[in-house]
């Protein structure tokens, strides 16, 4: 017992371990409130009837030079509402939101500054005299492109799908179709291809996107020369998309072209995507077996 009572004693009459308890804590800010009420009314008091005299003055001002009624409530409203605007300390909040807004500029404006400076024709310069020397040294040898990495961040799924599938597979057919009219001729449907469905790919509307991101990357050519296979192309060319392009254009026709991987994007593939069968089948997650049950290890 005597333990116990000097345990309270110590904990300075608190019994919650997270402060005092919120009763004492409206206890102790009640004087705090109550002042910060009275200084309020007052002000509101003295600004009321502050704000009727100094409207009465004015009326009085402008019957005696002649001011029209309009004239009268328009300058009045306005003083009332300076007043309020001072009272509530509006003018005070409105000049530290104009600081705040003018410090994040500056602070914005020294990042770019910053980074400008950094890079100066001097700083540029020594960088590319460090990538001469390196390539001068019989001792240095870089295992891959310093490229890779942010090529990776920049692919999504169904790309990397259609790059090993070029990769393993070689150049694949695409088509343009345009209007069958022997001068004029209009592009009625641009890049058609199977190359997204022999990829497996999980969204085939995107493949004319994911072909035009893997060109910016660098990774792949649309070549004007189509393949040597013309059956490839007659393949392609019975598929519906191509057929209803085709009656879209009045009995088109089509352009054959090539997609292929660069030198770039060929080095690419073998440094950074698994082409072997075994190693992509080891990256599927395990099938479910059909009662339900968990695979075997």
């Amino acid at each position: 017992m005597s333990e116990q009572g000097t345990s309270h004693g110590s904990n300075g009459a608190s019994p919650q371990r997270g402060g005092d308890p919120p009763a004492l804590v409206l206890l102790r800010a009640a004087p705090a409130v109550a002042r910060f009420g009275f200084l309020t009314a007052r002000n509101l008091t003295q600004w009321g009837l502050d704000t009727s005299l100094n409207a009465a003055l004015r009326v009085a001002r402008a019957a005696s030079i002649g001011e029209t009624p309009a004239q009268v409530l328009e300058a009045t409203f306005d003083e009332v509402r300076d007043r309020g605007r001072r009272i509530l300390g509006i003018p005070e909040l409105e000049d530290s939101v104009r600081a705040a807004g003018a410090s994040a500029t500056a602070s914005a404006s020294n990042r770019v500054a910053a980074r400008t400076a950094a890079a100066t024709p001097a700083s540029l310069r020594a960088r590319g005299a460090e990538l001469l020397r390196l390539s001068a040294d019989v001792n240095f040898a870089a295992q891959v492109h310093p490229a890779y990495a942010r090529i990776l961040e920049e692919l999504a799924p169904d790309e990397a799908r259609i790059l090993r599938k070029l990769a393993l597979d070689g150049p694949q057919p695409i088509v343009d179709v345009r209007t069958g009219r022997p001068i004029g001729s209009q592009l009625v449907e641009r890049g058609l291809t199977m190359i997204g469905t022999e990829a497996g790919c999980a969204h085939l509307d995107r493949v004319s996107a994911y072909l035009d991101n893997l060109a910016r990357l660098g990774l792949l050519r649309v070549s004007v020369e189509p393949l040597t296979d013309a059956l490839r192309y007659q393949v392609l060319e019975v598929q519906p998309e191509v057929m209803e392009a085709r009656k879209r254009g009045g009995h088109g026709r089509t352009v054959r072209r090539s997609i292929h991987l660069t030198t770039f994007g060929t080095d690419f593939c073998a440094v950074c995507l698994p082409l072997e069968s075994a190693e992509v089948e080891r990256l599927a997650p395990p099938q479910p077996q059909a009662n339900g049950s968990e695979p075997a290890p």
